[in-house]
């Protein structure tokens, strides 16, 4: 593309139509293999292959391709790895959907039959996530891509978990877990979602087994008192110290149950008499073992009530509470129903409400794992969070740690390497199957997906083959990137993780970002229909412009809501870029590439301010940049390109470009140049499309702008001086425009102008721009004044800079005779409204029955015109004054 290409118009479809192919073919996004250069890497949060990519996913990997492309420009040996996440739970309740539509269910295929299934959706899923990735202009090195069933992450998966049961932190047994009865399966904490539901307060009496009277307890699961083992009440509660000991019936079932004290009892809430079933409730559990209480599942893994629970055997769960509190009405037992709203947990998955029960399952032993970390978290090669504060998340999961059950009901995922002999049941766990596989069988459950995922960033690389090249290269990596919502499920993990095995923090930094909330702050989800595709941006918008309003759109760590404006803003600020740079191309003639510097010896004022201005920009951006201050960083770039570089420096140009002094105008095009050159190669990290397409349509020594060194700041464009000259003209410029606006006088009025200089200096810095000033001032005559400052008149507007005064007589702003007849006419108009205000106050009867808030507004308008009124009233009577 030459300049002579370029439409008067930013197009972003045809921009960044064929370039990632380009890129990507040509292999810029591989790691440099520079042996001296310093390894920087990434690796990225792996998406799940459950669908398309949202916003938060375009959010993350914008920052992450910002610091790589930047890091890869400053010379670093860069790798940025992908991959994706099998994402068991979600990838499996995914397909078993589409199966049930279809009328099969994944019993019956049978396992290896619907496993094939779900790679088959995997590879569905991957192809979109990885033309997604490509609409992004994601420099990602594909020749590494992982997948978290591959067969490396697979044996490092094998590895720490054989590792950690042989060191005894892994361990078999029950425990309550969140239970999903629809996909029948153990849920961790964060697959389960909090929300109110309809529910009610079943009172019910318990009667003494002496027949002296009852207890009652009140519970909204009446259906799990048929495995109800004893009531606790709270050792120090006077109303209750009686009975502890005796036993009581429970009520359908005809079981004795004991009164047992525990301080786990809430006197103040309800009776104070709560009911135990330590197969039921996490609570319960535990006081089940301090009291050495029998645990009684009542239920099957499909949520209907199994052969404990007698008559009701077979219902579904929530058919059985209605029966039994039918029963417990019919027999006496039921005080009262207390209708309430609580809150339940629910399947993130499957949507059904997530069932507390007791089951056998594999556990990792946390807390000396989490004392590793908090230990290590007070060195100086801890992980540094930024912001800092959520270290504190870290931290405080750490500190109230339980074990972690890593176990799930599941065909989907990485096989527990555990098998069980067929006659003895010992268990064998191991790297491979035992030697005799007819005698063995394998724990038909698979790990928890954060299981795999915490080994992320070191089993991508090579691990547990330490002497792996890319391990050994690139880990611990730098930077990760993710949202403040996956720190205790998944940063805190591959943290623990990664300092158990390698003895290193997985990363230096974690970056973390906050949420992209709709335009109103709301959560984007799919039952309030307020998601926003990143692709229909891209398409809108242009990918850069999405880039750029994301990475401009908080601080870090805060949340942020859409804003379309913003967006349309962003595409506004490429446009201009675009503009400004199809200007200088166009302007270039034969402007050769140069990577050296411009001579400031050669350089005019305009020169000289811009390039101290390029190099306060190169040194802040890449300041901010180090910090994750993309948001700071962005604002820099802009206030550089619009307002300096394209408002005043490109203008000032023209001058010299469209005179006849050759020489001037051969630096005039070799500065355009460097500045637009370094402007593009601050801004590609950000917006790498239209940065690479203006570039290759400028003179470069260089094949891409990806490869182009970063800016670097130049001591001798350190020129101070230049800044304050240049300064004090744009003020001047500024004050004129300003005095124009008051006067309504347009900028195509030519206008004769004063100048008032306090200081001699600044008559050589106007008289050298006086040519410039004029035209941006459009002042057919400039005089400047010095020694005795003017005395104040009323037949001119005045506008006081630094160093000195502006004086613009009257008679050359506007037509006095005009502009008075103007004014009146508005003044008559003010004044007829400022009478009808008073009029509609003055009405008893309109301020009586209008609502408060109408009279209100209408009294705020009676003070705005009045004011408007007083300012037109004394402006009036100045023309007049002057017209005389």
């Amino acid at each position: 593309m030459s300049e002579t290409d370029m439409s008067t118009k930013y197009d972003p479809t045809t921009v960044e139509a064929g370039m990632y192919k380009k890129w990507r073919d040509a292999g810029y996004f591989k790691p440099s293999g520079n042996p001296e250069a310093k390894p920087y890497s990434i690796v990225i949060p792996p998406p799940n292959v459950t669908g398309k990519l949202h916003m938060g996913h375009a959010w993350d990997t914008t920052f992450q391709d910002m610091i790589i492309r930047q890091k890869r420009m400053q010379g670093f040996d860069t790798l940025w790895l992908p991959g994706m996440d099998h994402a068991g739970i979600a990838t499996q309740a995914k397909v078993e959907a589409k199966l049930r539509k279809q009328g099969v269910s994944r019993y019956d295929l049978g396992r290896d039959k619907f496993i094939q299934q779900v790679w088959e959706w995997k590879d569905e899923y991957a192809k979109t996530i990885h033309e997604q990735w490509a609409k992004m202009g994601l420099s990602l090195d594909y020749s590494r891509e992982r997948f978290t069933l591959d067969k490396g992450l697979s044996k490092a998966v094998r590895k720490v978990f054989v590792d950690l049961y042989n060191e005894g932190l892994i361990y078999r047994g029950q425990y309550i877990i969140n239970w999903d009865p629809e996909l029948r399966t153990a849920l961790s904490d964060i697959e389960v979602l909090h929300q109110d539901d309809q529910g009610a307060f079943y009172h019910v009496k318990y009667p003494y087994v002496d027949g002296s009277g009852y207890i009652e307890i009140a519970t909204t699961r009446p259906e799990t008192m048929l495995g109800d083992t004893a009531i606790a009440v709270h050792p120090d509660d006077e109303r209750y110290q009686a009975v502890v000991g005796k036993e009581v019936i429970l009520p359908l079932v005809g079981r004795k149950i004991p009164i047992i004290a525990d301080r786990y009892v809430d006197m103040q809430f309800g009776t104070g008499a709560v009911k135990i079933t330590p197969a039921h409730d996490p609570n319960d559990f535990e006081v089940g073992n301090r009291h050495n209480l029998e645990r009684i599942n009542i239920m099957n893994d499909d949520a209907t009530i199994n052969d404990q629970g007698g008559k009701y055997a077979g219902m579904d769960r929530f058919e059985a509470r209605k029966a039994i509190v039918a029963d417990l009405k019919k027999e006496g037992y039921l005080l009262s129903v207390e209708p309430i709203v609580h809150s339940v947990g629910h399947s993130e998955r499957s949507g059904v409400q997530v069932e507390p029960r007791l089951s056998t399952q594999w556990f990792v032993k946390m807390k000396p794992l989490a004392k590793r970390v908090l230990d290590q978290q007070k060195t100086d090669d801890k992980v540094h969070f930024v912001p800092e504060r959520f270290e504190h998340t870290l931290i405080n999961w750490m500190e109230n740690i339980h074990d972690w059950v890593i176990s799930r009901q599941l065909w989907w995922g990485h096989r527990i390497p555990a098998w069980y002999n067929k006659e003895t049941g010992k268990i064998y766990v191991g790297m491979d199957a035992p030697e005799d596989p007819e005698n063995w069988e394998q724990d038909p459950d698979v790990l928890d997906t954060w299981f795999s995922s915490a080994l992320w960033p070191f089993s991508t690389l090579g691990w547990p083959d330490t002497q792996a090249p890319d391990y050994k290269r690139y880990f611990p990596t730098n930077t990760l990137v993710t949202g403040y919502d996956i720190i205790p499920f998944w940063v805190a993990r591959m943290i623990f993780q990664s300092e158990h095995f390698t003895n290193q923090r997985p990363f230096d930094h974690a970056l973390i970002h906050g949420l992209m909330r709709d335009s109103q702050g709301r959560k984007m989800s799919k039952s309030l229909g307020n998601g926003i595709d990143p692709m229909d941006i891209i398409s809108k918008y242009g990918a850069d412009a999405l880039r750029w309003y994301l990475s401009t759109s908080s601080t870090p760590g805060q949340d942020a809501n859409f804003s379309e404006q913003k967006l349309e803003a962003a595409w506004n600020f490429i446009n201009k870029i675009w503009n400004i740079s199809r200007f200088v191309l166009m302007n270039l003639a034969d402007t050769p590439a140069s990577n050296t510097p411009p001579d400031p010896q050669t350089f005019d004022l305009a020169d000289r301010w811009i390039f101290f201005r390029l190099n306060e920009t190169i040194k802040k951006v890449t300041r901010l940049t180090d910090q994750f201050e993309f948001g700071e960083a962005g604002r820099a770039l802009y206030n550089f390109t619009w307002n300096d570089f394209a408002d005043w420096y490109v203008e000032m140009s023209k001058e010299v470009l469209y005179g006849t002094d050759e020489t001037k105008k051969s630096e005039k095009r070799r500065n355009l140049l460097w500045v637009l050159d370094m402007t593009l190669r601050m801004l590609h990290p950000t917006m790498p499309f239209v940065t690479e397409k203006i570039w290759q349509a400028m003179p470069h020594a260089g094949e891409t702008i990806m490869l182009a060194q970063y800016p670097l700041a130049h001591d001798q464009f350190a020129d101070a001086s230049a800044a304050a000259d240049m300064d004090w003209i744009i003020a001047l410029v500024r004050s004129v425009r300003n005095i124009r606006s008051q006067a309504n006088a347009p900028l195509s009025k030519p206008i004769r102008l004063q100048v008032y200089l306090a200081e001699e200096r600044l008559g050589q810095v106007f008289n050298a721009n006086k040519p410039f000033i004029q035209r941006f001032v459009n002042a057919s005559d400039m005089e400047t004044l010095t020694g005795t400052q003017p005395a104040a008149s009323a037949k001119v507007m005045t506008a006081v800079i630094p160093g000195g005064e502006v004086i613009i007589p009257l008679t050359e702003l506007v037509d006095m005779h005009a502009e008075i007849e103007r004014l009146s006419k508005e003044h008559d108009h003010l004044q007829q409204e400022v009478d009808r205000a008073n009029k509609k106050l003055a009405n008893q009867g309109f301020v009586a029955k209008a609502p408060a808030a109408v009279v209100a507004a209408e009294k705020q308008k009676l003070a705005e015109y009045q004011e408007q009124l007083k300012t037109l009233t004394k402006r009036l009577a100045d023309l007049r004054e002057n017209d005389a």
